[in-house]
Parts: C-alpha cells; sequence; structure tokens
C-alpha cells in the first residue's frame, strides 16, 4: 500500500523579502494594513520522491500573513478537559490591551483559527483538482521581520502546541510587522499532486478578513506549481522513513531524535563547572516550580520477540512559579553526576539550592545522553491502583517539547531547551543544564526505549498506567498532590494476540 508523506525541506525559503508583493522597504513608512497576507512568490516546484513504493511530496506554497503596526494576539484556554475552549484577541484601543472574545466556533482546538484559508488547486486545463481548508495561529519557526521599523524581536510561541490532547491553554501571535506561515495543506488526508503543472489560489476567509482588518486586495494570493519527479539522497530518505512512526506529534519534539546530543548552542543553558560552595539553602518561601502529570496518551499495543508491550506517551508540566532548573556535575571519571535543584525570587534572581538526586549517562541507541534521575515515574497498576509492572524508563533529559498551558502567568513562551541538543549533554561534558518553564511540558513519545510495561503474562483485566512526577519528592514544588495521573486500560486477548481498550478520560479520546 502506497501512502504520501509531505516532507518540508528545501521547497521555498523561509526567509522574506516581499518586496515583489508590495510589502517591502519601499513602503516601510507607510500605514500597513492591520493584516496581510502575501505569497513570497508567483512560483514554486514540488518535488515528488517514489521510494520502495511510497511516495513522499515536498509542498510548499510560500503563504505568509504580515502584521501591521499593532501584532495580532489570540489567547485560548478551557478550564477543564471537558470544557470549550474560549478564545480572545488582544486589541489596542486608545494606547491600551484589552481582550475581546473571538466569535464562538472560530477556535474549536488547539491548531489554530479554524478555516482560515480555502486552498484551491486545479490543473493545467483549468479543472478543479482538490479544494480545502486551513487553520492559521501565527506561530512558526520561520518569522521574520518584513520592514525595517518593526520590532527586533518577536515573543510568541514557535509552534501552535495542538499536537497534545491534554493542553490547557495556547497563545497564538505574530509580531507587528513580521511575517508568520500559513498553513497550506490539509491536515486530515495524504496530500499528493501527480506530476504536472498547476494553480493554487488561497484566500482567507471573509469573516476573518471581516474581523482582522485584511484588505480584500491583500486577501487571496495565487500561485503556479510545477510537480517533478525528483531524485534524493536515498541514505537520508531511509533514515526520514524510519524514524517516522505514527504517535510522532511534531517536528520540532527532538525526543524522537538518537546519536549523541552536545549542550553547547545555547550559553544561557550550560551548567557552571562546579558544585555551589557554600551551599545555599532552601528559601523557606518563594517561586516554586510545580510539576503536574497529565493522563498518559498515544497507548497502543506491540510485540517484541515474542513479548507484548502497552507503549504511551507520557507528559509532566510546570504549573508553577518558577521554572525547574536543575544542574548535574560529574563525578570525576565517572559516568555519574550530582544534581541540584535551584531557586529564584520574583525578579529571577538566584537565591538558594538544594541536592536533588543524581543524573546519569544513558548509553542506549534512542537516548546518549544524561538522564537526570527523580524526575518521573511510570506505574501500571491493577484494578486496586496497586503496583502490577513499572516502567523501566526510570530516568528523563528536560525539555520544553509541549506548550501545555501559555496562558498562565509568566509561562515562558520561547523556551530555548526544546529539544536534546539544546539541554541534555554528551559524555564528554563535566556538567549540565536541564530546564523545564512554566508552562512548558516534557513530553516522551510512546515508543522511547525502556518506556513501556511488559504485558506478555499479565491477566486480562482493567489496569491504569500511572504517571507519577518527582516519585522521591527531592524536588521542592508549590504542590506535590498533583504530581500523580492515571489512565485506565483494558487489556484482553492471549499472550501474541492481545487486545487493548482505551476508554476516554475527561472525553478525551487521544
Amino acid at each position: 500500500m502506497r501512502r504520501s508523506h509531505i516532507i518540508r525541506y528545501g521547497a521555498v525559503a523561509a526567509t522574506l523579502a516581499l518586496t515583489a508583493t508590495g510589502v517591502g522597504v519601499a513602503q516601510a513608512a507607510a500605514a500597513p494594513p492591520p493584516l496581510s497576507f502575501v505569497a513570497a512568490t508567483g512560483q514554486v516546484t514540488a518535488e515528488r520522491y517514489n521510494y520502495d513504493g511510497e511516495i513522499y511530496f515536498s509542498f510548499d506554497l510560500g503563504l505568509h500573513v504580515i502584521a501591521g503596526k499593532d501584532p495580532l494576539e489570540i489567547w485560548a484556554k478551557r478550564t477543564g478537559y471537558d470544557k470549550p475552549i474560549v478564545a480572545e484577541r488582544t486589541v489596542v484601543q486608545n494606547g491600551k490591551k484589552k481582550k475581546v472574545a473571538l466569535p464562538a466556533g472560530m477556535v474549536t482546538d488547539f491548531n489554530g483559527l479554524k478555516d482560515f484559508t480555502t486552498i484551491t488547486i486545479k490543473d493545467e486545463a483549468g479543472a478543479l483538482v482538490t479544494e480545502y481548508k486551513t487553520p492559521f495561529c501565527g506561530n512558526s519557526w520561520g518569522s521574520a521581520r518584513t520592514r525595517p521599523d518593526a520590532p527586533a524581536t518577536n515573543p510568541y510561541p514557535t509552534s501552535c502546541g495542538g499536537y497534545n490532547p491534554f493542553t490547557l491553554g495556547a497563545v497564538w501571535g505574530v509580531q507587528a510587522g513580521w511575517d508568520a506561515a500559513v498553513l497550506d495543506q490539509p491536515q486530515t488526508e495524504a496530500f499528493d499532486l501527480p506530476v504536472g503543472k498547476y494553480t493554487a489560489t488561497a484566500t482567507v476567509n471573509p469573516v476573518y478578513r471581516s474581523l482582522l482588518g485584511i484588505p480584500s486586495d491583500q486577501a487571496t494570493a495565487k500561485v503556479e506549481v510545477t510537480v517533478v519527479d525528483a531524485e534524493i539522497d536515498k541514505g537520508g530518505l531511509a533514515q526520514l522513513k524510519a524514524s517516522e512512526a505514527p504517535q510522532a506529534k511534531a517536528e520540532e519534539d527532538e525526543h524522537a531524535a538518537a546519536g549523541p546530543q552536545v549542550s553547547t548552542y545555547v550559553p544561557e543553558l550550560r551548567a557552571p563547572a562546579k558544585r555551589p560552595t557554600p551551599l545555599k539553602a532552601t528559601p523557606a518561601a518563594g517561586p516554586r516550580p510545580d510539576l503536574r502529570s497529565l493522563p498518559a496518551w498515544e497507548i497502543a499495543l506491540s510485540e517484541e520477540d515474542g513479548k507484548d508491550y502497552v507503549n504511551f506517551g507520557a507528559t509532566v508540566w510546570n504549573a508553577g512559579t518558577s521554572p525547574l532548573l536543575v544542574d548535574g556535575f560529574r563525578r570525576t571519571g565517572t559516568e555519574l553526576m550530582d544534581a541540584y535543584q535551584y531557586f529564584f525570587d520574583a525578579k529571577g534572581n538566584q537565591v538558594g539550592s538544594r541536592p536533588a538526586g543524581t543524573m546519569e549517562w544513558d548509553a542506549r541507541e534512542g537516548h546518549k545522553h544524561w538522564h537526570f534521575t527523580d524526575f518521573a515515574q511510570y506505574n501500571l497498576l491493577d484494578s486496586s491502583q496497586k503496583l502490577a509492572v513499572r516502567s523501566g524508563k526510570e530516568a528523563f533529559c528536560l525539555a520544553n517539547t509541549d506548550a501545555v498551558d501559555f496562558t498562565i502567568a509568566n509561562a515562558k513562551w520561547r523556551p530555548e531547551n526544546t529539544d536534546l541538543s539544546t539541554s541534555c549533554g554528551a559524555n564528554t561534558v563535566v556538567a549540565v543544564r536541564e530546564v523545564l518553564d512554566i508552562g512548558n511540558g516534557d513530553t516522551y513519545s510512546q515508543y522511547r526505549p525502556g518506556q513501556s510495561f511488559e504485558i506478555t503474562d499479565l491477566p486480562n483485566g482493567t489496569y491504569y498506567i500511572q504517571v507519577l512526577a518527582n516519585p522521591e519528592k527531592k524536588l521542592a514544588e508549590l504542590d506535590t498532590t498533583n504530581n500523580s495521573a492515571l489512565r485506565q486500560i483494558i487489556l484482553g486477548g492471549t499472550p501474541g494476540n492481545r487486545t487493548l481498550t482505551v476508554p476516554p478520560v475527561h472525553g478525551i479520546t487521544g
């Protein structure tokens, strides 16, 4: 069976001059519209790769939204998993910011504004090939300022954050004078176009034109698309194919990356080279992290070497008033570090520290970095909620992989350590810093080595996957009563032919 895969490299450059669209330097002084919609170029080439009967399709129309003199900023939040998402737009009136509720139906999930764009694709004869709608959130990695007088930095997150089913709150935005990429392919099905020439027309839907002040002459973009068969480095594509898994959430989640990682890319994440001396006491009060476990998700069965396993994704997030910052200091000549938790006052000044267990080097494929041993624990409990199986995954490299709730106070919208390459170190380092910022979660996806439960000989029945943060309570927190989350599962069948039922939790089936 052939499957189509969308790959995003090499199609259109992300940095825009945009002079061809009339939004260039010469117009920087003119009053821009609140929002405009442009295509970076009028012609693109889309490449198809046939690899072992599977089609990989590289498609990028180069569509962008540009904010005017004020940012586009939207806050979306739900007060509970069984509650609807409420979205508000931040507007500036008389020099002051205020939040205005968006009309019902515009935001139904955490993927952005629903049905923001309609895209139609016609063939060379003008016949309709496909038509679909795409959402828009504004947050994107490749954004840049499009005029000289735009602000120097962009405060908004780099992804929408809708891939975790237990997300609570998101912030989406386009900085004033900056661009943001617009999604250009359908989200619910594989997308492919045969070799040939096409015309893609993308239009911002009327309700958003009116709401966001997009001029009618800047609400539609037309791009000529040439689809070609292309060659690709077979080794590179094989690696891409091997890395794919149905549970993988987003490209930026590098918890799926293997190989040694070096914590040299972000200076702010380098730990000092020696232990705190003298060790400052833990402050009696002040900001603290608050580690909260989310229910296990993306739960599935697997079989390997005649044994049955339950795989799962697990997220622990920080809902506190301070980042969780843990530095590890290597015991010379060993593969073990002593870990210390650091504390900060309301102004961000370091005011104390305390021992917090250890970090250890994990040499397994799929890891090859330093793991903090006292962050979380995964247990499979029986129907009476007594321990049945403990996961072999008992140590963690902390990284801000998921935006769980960016609407809480002091949430870090653009954390530095979003993957293993920025936080977990190689085997040649003497110290490591691992951070979980406010509002962010650390997710380990379901097929991480050592994370599953072996259930080969486990009796059929009801069980609970427990995600337990701070199991030994070596970390100081605001609250430890929310450290455990349970997700019910029901096992059936026979060894080698097990069955799995996962009832919804809070109405969520993910």
